[in-house]
């Protein structure tokens, strides 16, 4: 059995879904990515993303294997978002986790 961490962040922006299909389009053009305009999927190095865009948020869902893993994501995270998003003044998504997650 493997334990590994699930981890979210919220950024609180009504450009959500832009920011979420730039996202994707971004690291679709080193990983696979799928995305609309409300949900996204990435297949990062160190682990799934799933980005959920409502009217009023982005939130970015993750899973990996270790801390060092969880803190690297969010920091490809924020570091790229606040690329795009540097005209609402962003620095860094509301970060909730981990939550420990037990894999047979």
């Amino acid at each position: 059995m493997q334990d590994g961490i699930l981890d979210e962040g919220r950024f609180r922006t009504p450009n959500a879904s832009r920011y979420l299909q730039q996202l994707c389009k971004h690291f679709a053009h080193k990983v696979e990515a799928s995305y609309g305009t409300h949900d996204g999927r990435v297949a990062m190095p160190f682990g799934p993303l799933r980005l959920t865009a409502t009217d009023e948020e982005l939130i970015v869902r993750l899973s990996v294997e270790t801390a060092e893993a969880r803190d690297r994501a969010r920091a490809v995270i924020d570091d790229h978002l606040a690329r795009f998003a540097h005209r609402e003044g962003f620095e860094r998504m509301a970060w909730h986790g981990p939550a420990s997650l037990s894999r047979d």
